[in-house]
């Protein structure tokens, strides 16, 4: 089945250029519960391992990366 292509209209891309130009961020500052939960928010041993050996692998992989979408 063929897509079919369309053109965004002059109003598309004029808010897509007025929203192109706002710096990404949150859009409020935390609740003091939402503060709290994150500063009490604990990981066991295990996870942090887990985490820990995930985030190496994955950075041992993408250190060998020649071009967008490779996988060695």
């Amino acid at each position: 089945m063929a897509v079919e292509r369309t053109e965004p209209s002059v109003a598309t891309r004029a808010e897509d250029e007025k929203e192109s130009a706002v710096p990404a961020g949150a859009d409020r500052p935390p609740t003091s519960e939402e503060e709290e939960a994150a500063e009490s928010a604990q990981l066991d041993q295990e996870t942090k391992e887990s985490v820990t050996k995930h985030y190496k692998e994955m950075a041992e992989l993408g250190a060998d990366v020649e071009g967008e979408g490779h996988i060695p």
